[in-house]
């Protein structure tokens, strides 16, 4: 009789009632790919998107989650046993991802991490962390300066504020709900409301606010979008009119970060987080069975930081 596990799968398109607790096969593994035991996931926003339809080359029945933690159960590239992490390359889209008591992922996808930590923290850094970080880096920040984090109580903009305060940044964020102010401060943010002018913008709201953050920098400045809070297009854009003169827009995307590009990174930040330098900014922990109303709660902005999954 074959092994069967728990999995949250996404039935077609909608409100979070799509997601449905189902009885699945354990998947078999083949050449090149790896079977984990999933410890803990944690949610993202584009899981959201791809849930209401947003995502065209998604094609349900899917079990979602771009990212998930946990150790090696069997494979023929990983020992058995080894705790690891996976982010995106098509996780929870052209395949099965981390909503799930196990995960079938490309090898190449793991990146094996030595922690301490709880997994429900572990599951809470690798999108959230490596998209902070690898958007930071593309910023070019440099101790002294002054960043403004536009979406930051969202759970990269909490780690963002994070890593920024612990490399010497004048840290100024965003956020519309004054309820959430507290989980700024403890982040490491200075200036809850915009004060002065930033020499780096990270915007994670995206569509809405990129035009605005390109007057909000300094004459020479860097823009950089690594969220879509808001969306994904800008309507009616103009690149020679919207962007000022020497001032610079980039972008970020933590695919870019995925498996052994990551691995690095990835431990660093574990180490950082162990030693109380970075925190992992957690909100809430969910159980597999309670999918639906995390969906729920992330649809409805009530989260200060990062949702997770914990898989017992």
């Amino acid at each position: 009789m074959s092994k069967t596990m728990r999995a949250a799968v996404c039935v077609r398109a909608g409100g979070p009632e799509v997601l449905e607790i189902r009885e699945l096969p354990v998947p078999a593994v083949r050449d090149g790919w790896s079977l984990v035991r999933v410890r803990g996931a944690g949610l993202n926003r584009s899981e959201l998107r791809t849930r209401q339809g947003h995502s065209p080359s998604v094609r349900f029945p899917r079990v979602l989650g771009i990212e998930c933690v946990g150790t090696v159960e069997a494979s023929g590239d990983v020992p058995e046993g080894t705790t690891v992490a996976a982010v995106m390359g098509e996780m929870g889209r052209a395949f099965d991802g981390g909503y799930a008591e196990y995960a079938l992922l490309p090898s190449p996808l793991l990146m094996p991490i030595t922690t301490t930590l709880a997994w429900e923290t572990l599951a809470a850094l690798p999108e959230t962390y490596l998209t902070a970080q690898g958007a930071l880096d593309t910023l070019g920040i440099t101790p002294g300066g002054r960043l403004l984090i536009r979406g930051g109580t969202s759970s990269v903009g909490l780690a963002a504020a994070s890593i920024a305060a612990g490399h010497g940044l004048d840290v100024t964020a965003t956020t519309r709900n004054p309820a959430k102010h507290g989980a700024l401060t403890a982040a490491g943010v200075h200036h809850v409301v915009p004060d002065g002018t930033p020499d780096y913008v990270l915007d994670l709201v995206g569509a809405d606010t990129v035009v605005d953050s390109l007057r909000q920098v300094r004459p020479g400045g860097t823009v950089c979008v690594a969220g879509s809070l808001s969306g994904w297009l800008i309507p009616g854009f103009e690149p020679i009119a919207n962007i000022p003169s020497g001032t610079k827009l980039t972008a970020f995307h933590s695919d870019t970060l995925k498996g052994s590009a990551g691995n690095a990174v990835l431990q660093r930040v574990v180490r950082e987080v162990e030693a109380g330098v970075y925190r992992p900014n957690v909100d809430r922990v969910f159980r597999l069975e309670d999918i639906a109303e995390a969906h729920q709660y992330m649809e409805d902005d009530r989260a200060a930081g990062k949702l997770v999954v914990r898989f017992d």
